[in-house]
């Protein structure tokens, strides 16, 4: 029998997300929300019965609300909606993001204030459980009045329209229905609204930046640990008694992994005294202050992120106890922006502080390693324009963390006239995650390098692990060659989480569950 992941509207846990991102599993929706999306959809009828002009329901959008629209063409009404507002352009939005726009979307309306027929979102819920994913372009908007045009372009796939990916490929999305046995859905009074309406684009992208955030993160500390060795760096800048002065609980946290991750290190021992040097630089001796700071960041972010991803986001909403039906702006999404701008930041800092680490490593006046991390160094350039790679991409990544919540731009005739920008800020994520993952990548092919010129000396247990791991994939530079692949090996252990999982129990208490 398979098994399926039970949504209960509103209580998505941050495992439950990491699980859909990672994961396709089929979906079920638990059998007690049924009753308030049912009550809901019914207040919307009588609604439509009773006549009374509602926004949404039987009016136009936007600037168009004071249109009153015949209940003959209220099927047309929200058919249009979708068709007009799929205008989204660039490339698609990967799948596991999409699962996680799709598994949001079904929660969010499954809550019982966006008067959607049951039968819509069993239709979503299938589509989802038959691995068809709507072709979602990532660009097209604002972060306010919902993420109204990527979202329309999910909702094309339910009417039949536009393409979907299954198994990667694209085909259109009614051939990919009805080889599911899908019937495609004719959108009721309020449906298009309710699906279009709402943050689960911009959290989706977010949630995936926080995500790799995470695995950026971990990586980062084992590079940077391994780093030290590499240096000969001191691990007393660790010492548990520095970290509780200061009390901030993230530096208290990654000092002891630190610790961790040293301990027993042969190459330490060989110079605990007689070591002329007083003092690391900051890049080695600051790395719990600023991975500390960014933990912090990141794990604020995430419930941030948590309480959205269990949110009613659409507009408007129906309360049934009264039979009322509200306008608000639940759609403005100025808290995933928030966040998402908190996010780069870390994600900005975790490269940078590598970066200078790279940089350190290939500087023979101060590492003490051969020039550039290679022997005959000369007629080797050794890792002279792998570190020009990283810090190019650090470059990069500080104009890509200028903070997207400090724009807006007027939009529907000045009706929307401040938004978020959040889409926009959490789609730039992914981008910045890479280039800090390739830094990464380059800082561990060094330390690793450095580490080999200690040689009989050993790094610690720990690290001899994570240092095998990398030589399973990339050999000892000895001489040069074509440096590109063992640089996307090395980013790879770091994106996939390969290069953490070495190490887990360390960063098991970490993040929200």
């Amino acid at each position: 029998m398979t098994n399926h992941f039970d949504i209960k509207p509103g209580e998505f846990s941050l495992s439950d997300l990491r699980a859909i991102w990672q994961y396709p599993q089929p979906l079920k929706l638990i059998s007690s929300a049924y009753d308030g999306i049912n009550a809901a959809a019914d207040t919307i009828h009588k609604i439509v019965a009773k006549g009374d002009a509602a926004y949404g329901i039987n009016t136009g959008f936007g600037k168009l609300a004071k249109t009153r629209i015949p209940d003959e063409q209220l099927e047309l009404l929200q058919r249009n909606l979708i068709l007009s507002h799929s205008v989204g352009s660039g490339e698609l939005i990967s799948d596991e993001v999409v699962r996680l726009i799709l598994a949001m979307k079904i929660a969010s309306l499954a809550r019982g204030f966006s008067g959607i027929r049951a039968s819509v979102i069993d239709s979503m819920i299938a589509m989802y459980n038959a691995g068809i994913m709507p072709a979602i372009p990532v660009k097209g908007s604002v972060g306010a009045s919902g993420d109204l045009a990527p979202l329309s372009h999910m909702t094309l796939a339910l009417l039949g329209e536009g393409e979907v990916r299954v198994d990667g490929q694209l085909v259109p999305a009614k051939e990919a229905l009805a080889k599911a046995g899908i019937t495609p859905v004719v959108l009721a009074a309020k449906e298009g609204l309710a699906l279009i309406n709402g943050t689960q684009v911009s959290t989706a992208l977010a949630l995936n930046g926080l995500f790799l955030a995470e695995r950026l993160l971990e990586a980062a500390t084992i590079t940077g640990a391994l780093s030290v060795d590499a240096a000969k760096g001191s691990d007393a800048p660790f010492d548990a008694r520095i970290h509780a002065s200061r009390g901030q609980p993230g530096q208290i946290a990654t000092a002891a992994i630190y610790r961790d991750l040293l301990k027993g290190s042969e190459i330490r021992l060989s110079h605990l005294v007689n070591d002329e040097r007083v003092q690391d630089p900051y890049c080695l001796r600051c790395q719990p202050q600023v991975m500390g700071a960014c933990l912090d960041i990141i794990n604020n972010a995430a419930r941030t992120l948590l309480i959205e991803a269990n949110a009613v986001t659409d507009n408007p909403l129906v309360f049934v106890e009264t039979g009322e039906v509200i306008s608000g702006g639940n759609f403005h999404a100025e808290p995933v922006a928030f966040a998402a701008d908190t996010l780069a930041l870390a994600i900005a800092e975790i490269g940078s502080i590598s970066e200078r680490r790279i940089a350190l490593l290939i500087d023979a006046s101060i590492s003490g390693l051969p020039p550039f991390l290679v022997p005959s160094s000369g007629l080797n350039s050794g890792f002279m324009i792998a570190h020009v790679t990283a810090a190019a991409l650090a470059s990069e990544n500080k104009s890509h963390a200028h903070p997207s919540s400090v724009d807006t731009i007027p939009t529907s005739a000045n009706q929307e006239d401040h938004v978020s920008m959040a889409t926009f800020g959490a789609r730039r994520l992914h981008e910045m995650a890479h280039n800090t993952a390739t830094i990464v990548g380059i800082e561990l092919l060094a330390a690793a390098q450095g580490v080999d010129f200690h040689a009989p000396l050993k790094t610690s247990a720990m690290l001899t692990q994570v240092h095998q791991v990398l030589r399973g994939k990339v050999a000892f530079y000895d001489k040069d060659r074509f440096f590109a692949p063992d640089i996307e090996a090395a980013k790879d252990l770091v994106v996939s989480g390969v290069l953490s999982a070495q190490c887990q129990h360390l960063y098991q208490h970490l993040y929200l569950a």
